[in-house]
């Protein structure tokens, strides 16, 4: 059989319904076409109550190569063969004692997406399609699959949903596959909505359908922020300075416990006592206390913000960078990575890029130091052509791994701290054309500690402040380009509408609206604020661009993190100021509607950062 000519866009895409655990013939389905929407009627013809689920499918003739994406659930392969956590990923021919994680074919409930919509494009020169369904239906919660059957691609919605062909957890144990199914009364009929999408054969056409998506959502997903900006500043500024800041010796503590009466089975506090230098703690977020005590003129958060920044940059590795975390019984130590005495180059840049930052605000020689210092020896283990790592060595400065995106975060900083040494910039311009493969590839992988090479949300942000940065520092058009596609990458994961919670769970009874959070990533599959670090670039990006969608986005985020954020001693059972870092919306580490019971580092002050950023861009309405 000859492939279809990769020119020729696809057209009148037939829609395949099937009934699932009934008999077929007590069911008359009808389609009607109407442009890309598909009305499906569903009629039961039974006598009796019946169980069934319906499936709608539309297939792709000789997928060669698929290329498969659920918005912030599967991308790709959507595992690296080599990573060390199992999570779901794709492979054609599976061998038969494969990992229970591995699959041709995979099914999931659409909470577990952040726009309910499958992808794929068959291989890199042909057309792709999409389908996309309400998140609920009157059939009950709607699911999202695909498949390679026979060499054909097949994507498809099940009303209602179920997982095959294992349901995931967060963890590395298989949970068995999850059915639902809806009870038919007799001569019951239901109609059914799905889009069938045409794409380009670029990957990045998925973009097009999101905004789409998104537009036609967002109206049925209203904005709830419980507080406005400059209050929501103020919480999460008192909520670090009040339970993560240790004056002893000068930290920001990672996690503290809503319940302040709890202990772990040592009897101790569950308070994490431990700080990176950046990411999960540390330099970022003292950054971010710097802006708002400058603003505010609070000069006991200035103090504090201050000695965190101190502690940070008083000590360096033995090869010149910063260390990656400190724990109060050991000191300064290597990053989370297997790698003995690896240090995570994400981390290292993050910490660096905002210590730059931290300078422009307080002049002070030792801090330039330390960010010069980090500089200097990235830009000297920087490869010919232009890679920055993403593992170093702590105590040689060997490069230990060499894939990844990590090493974007370095961009940056580099750029950013340009005027301070003429190497800087052009280290950052070679560095941004060798990682802008990975950006036109959809590729992004890498960025977190705690993932190891899979790709996830902080991905995209890392490559928008990256490119922002360069095209800032350049004038360039081509960094705006990539710019854009990154923010495109990271707004995948992006939730468009708000999943329905069970009444008396938390989420449900406070009515916590998801549009505008992000999906953590496919292996942690949970909601977070990650995405609120890039607030000023894509504020950025909305003004060189012209294009709004960037500034809605940025302010749909930040409205959206403004909810749970402790107004008060006793708010949803916190402390005034603290903010969690999870948000469950599917199944997966906790039940649906659960809210992970610990104040982090980053979540309120990357909430504080991102306030931040909206009052100084006239954003704080």
């Amino acid at each position: 059989m000859s492939a279809p000519d990769p020119g020729r866009p696809l057209t009148a895409r037939i829609l395949e319904a099937e009934v699932l655990d009934a008999d077929p013939a007590l069911f008359r389905i009808d389609v009607h076409t109407d442009g890309e929407i598909r009305r499906v009627r569903v009629r039961y013809l039974g006598t009796s109550p019946m169980a069934a689920a319906v499936r709608l499918s539309v297939r792709i003739a000789d997928a060669v190569e698929p290329w498969w994406l659920i918005p912030g659930l599967f991308y790709g392969d959507n595992r690296p063969a080599g990573n060390d956590r199992p999570y779901p990923r794709f492979e054609a021919h599976p061998a038969a004692d494969a990992d229970p994680f591995v699959s041709d074919e995979w099914h999931f409930r659409s909470d577990r997406a952040a726009t309910p919509a499958v992808f794929v494009w068959p291989d890199r020169a042909r057309h792709g399609v999409a389908l996309s369904a309400a998140p609920v239906t009157a059939l009950g919660l709607t699911g999202l699959g695909f498949a390679l059957h026979g060499g054909d691609a097949v994507l498809s919605v099940t009303f209602p949903a179920r997982e095959f062909p294992v349901t995931y957890y967060g963890d590395a144990a298989p949970r068995e596959p999850e059915v639902l199914h809806h009870v038919f009364e007799a001569g019951a009929t239901v109609e059914i909505v799905v889009r069938v999408h045409e794409l380009s054969d670029d990957r990045h056409d998925y973009a097009r359908v999101l905004r789409e998506l998104h537009a036609a959502s967002a109206p049925s997903a209203p904005l709830r922020p419980w507080v406005d900006v400059p209050s929501a500043a103020a919480l999460s500024a008192e909520g670090l300075h009040r339970w993560h800041y240790d004056p002893d010796p000068g930290v920001l503590l990672e996690t503290v416990g809503f319940d302040r009466e709890v202990s772990g089975r040592d009897g101790k506090s569950v308070d994490r006592h431990a700080m990176h230098v950046g990411w999960v703690s540390g330099i970022p977020w003292a950054y971010a206390m710097l802006r708002h005590a400058a603003r505010a003129d609070d000069s006991a958060l200035r103090q504090a913000a201050e000695s965190v920044i101190d502690f940070c940059t008083a000590e360096l590795s033995p090869s010149g960078t910063f260390w990656g975390v400190w724990y109060r019984g050991s000191g300064w130590t290597q990053s989370w990575t297997s790698h003995r005495q690896g240090l995570h180059g994400r981390t290292l840049g993050e910490a660096t890029q905002f210590l730059v930052r931290a300078v422009s605000l307080t002049e002070r020689d030792d801090w330039r130091r330390a960010a010069a210092s980090n500089l200097d020896a990235v830009v000297t283990r920087q490869r010919a052509d232009g890679n920055l790592g993403s593992i170093h060595h702590a105590e040689t400065g060997e490069v230990l791994v060499w894939d990844g995106s990590a090493g974007l975060a370095w961009v940056g900083a580099l750029a950013e701290a340009a005027e301070w040494d003429e190497r800087y910039l052009p280290a950052a311009v070679r560095a941004g054309d060798w990682y802008a493969r990975l950006v036109l590839d959809e590729d992004l992988h890498g960025a977190p500690e705690d993932v190891d090479l899979a790709g996830t949300s902080e991905d995209g942000y890392v490559a928008v402040m990256a490119y922002v940065a360069l095209y800032d520092a350049t004038g360039e058009s081509r960094w705006l380009d990539l710019a854009r596609r990154a923010a495109d990458f990271a707004l995948s994961f992006r939730y468009t509408y708000d999943v329905d919670f069970p009444a008396t769970s938390m989420l449900g009874i406070f009515d916590f609206g998801t549009r505008g959070s992000d999906q953590a990533s496919p292996s942690n599959q949970h909601l977070h604020a990650y995405g609120l670090v890039m607030t000023r670039e894509m504020l950025r990006l909305a003004e060189v661009t012209g294009d709004a969608h960037f500034r809605e986005r940025a302010l749909e985020s930040l409205a959206c993190f403004r909810q749970f954020v402790a107004r008060f001693d006793g708010d949803f059972n916190a402390y005034r100021g603290m903010v969690t870092e999870r948000y469950y919306q599917t199944e997966c580490f906790q039940p649906k509607g659960m809210l992970l019971t610990l104040s982090h580092a980053w979540s309120a002050g990357v909430l504080l950062l991102g306030c931040e950023d909206a009052i100084a861009a006239g954003e704080a309405d």
